[in-house]
């Protein structure tokens, strides 16, 4: 089950009907590979002398060779930020620290361009589009004077189920969340995509996938101090993990990506998980920025193998989660600052090493 393992045995899990993924092409390309090397190691520098650098470049080189032409320079073309926000049925048994209604507030800082990550996109030149996928309550537009980013109405449902209770989502709805995240890709313009993620509990969620598509044991895959709760101590933390186990069993048969996505997920992780199948059939880089978007990643490797080329892994969260996620994952994260915002926040902080892997092909 653990998505390393996914291209060697090129497991194909069977999908609805009704689902239609787009196709993703592999980038290996070792005549590329070559050229690129011998570009940025001139004569007098020792081999893989820009270390992780040097890894960072070929991705991003082999990621824009599809055309017939000879790969030259890295183009980055209107870069896009997509932040998609949901709420989570989870939230009700007392898994976050935040009120449910927080998901909304979020939303309306970055609409009203008063999020830390909105003053990054600025000064990066990134645009902005907050996406819907299902807050638990209607969100009232500001002045459109005022609004610094576009919402986007994919709302699937008023958050999702308690998982607890039942599947957090049903099959329909996973699919129409999917087919939403891929449509809202599919209208943007260029060639990089970076996403985010709002949602109160939502790392339950990452926290029960993670658990689930990797083998991960959910006490280390939640750990009581990833949760900034004050007044969990031991006692409450337990009990929180002994229900968490529940529903695990709950859902047991969930085993393959869709299947554990509709168990365990959330609308946003969904919706994630079509945005990056989407951009990476379009040969877009994808910026993954924490936990919440590396648990859509692990989907979304399960669905397709390939998308893994196109994911760049933009830095490792404070999360002990995000952290065993990674090395399932075999990514080596970009930056490591101990981050616990999300929306996007890292993943513009790790953007100046991608414009750094641009000029180095440029000298």
């Amino acid at each position: 089950m653990d998505p390393v393992f996914a291209p060697i045995n090129r497991r194909v899990p069977e999908l609805p009907a009704n689902l239609k993924l787009p196709h993703v092409t592999p980038t290996s390309d070792t005549m590329l590979d070559h050229s690129v090397k011998q570009r940025l190691a001139p004569e007098g520098l020792p081999e893989h002398a820009l270390g992780r650098m040097e890894e960072l470049v070929l991705q991003l080189a082999r990621i824009q060779n599809g055309s017939p032409l000879p790969f030259d320079l890295l183009a980055f073309d209107s870069p896009q930020l997509v932040v998609f926000a949901a709420d989570h049925g989870i939230a009700d048994e007392g898994m976050s620290a935040l009120e449910q209604g927080m998901s909304v507030e979020h939303v309306m800082q970055l609409l009203l361009g008063l999020a830390p990550v909105n003053a990054l996109a600025e000064m990066y030149g990134f645009d902005l589009t907050v996406v819907d996928a299902g807050v638990a309550t209607h969100i009232t537009l500001p002045d459109a004077a005022r609004t610094k980013a576009p919402l986007l109405l994919r709302k699937i449902g008023y958050g999702t189920r308690n998982l607890l209770l039942g599947p957090a989502m049903s099959q329909a709805q996973v699919v129409a969340a999917l087919h939403a995240g891929m449509d809202v890709v599919r209208h943007l313009p260029g060639n990089v995509i970076a996403i985010g993620d709002v949602g109160v509990a939502n790392l339950v969620s990452a926290s029960l996938l993670l658990s689930r598509l990797c083998g991960v044991p959910l006490a280390d895959a939640c750990v009581r101090d990833d949760f900034q709760m004050p007044g969990l101590d031991d006692s409450a933390h337990l009990q929180r993990i002994e229900k968490l186990s529940a529903a695990a069993a709950r859902h047991r048969k969930a085993l393959g990506p869709l299947d554990a996505l509709a168990a365990l997920g959330g609308f946003e992780i969904a919706m994630m998980v079509g945005a990056m199948l989407q951009a990476a059939s379009e040969r877009r880089v994808v910026l993954v920025d924490g936990y919440v978007s590396g648990a859509a990643a692990l989907v979304a490797r399960g669905l397709c193998p390939d998308v893994a080329d196109y994911l760049v892994y933009a830095h490792r969260t404070a999360d002990t989660g995000h952290r065993l996620m990674l090395i399932h994952l075999q990514a080596q994260p970009l930056l490591d600052m101990g981050l616990r915002v999300s929306q996007g926040t890292g993943a513009l902080m790790a953007w100046p090493l991608l414009l750094a892997a641009q000029g180095l092909l440029e000298r």
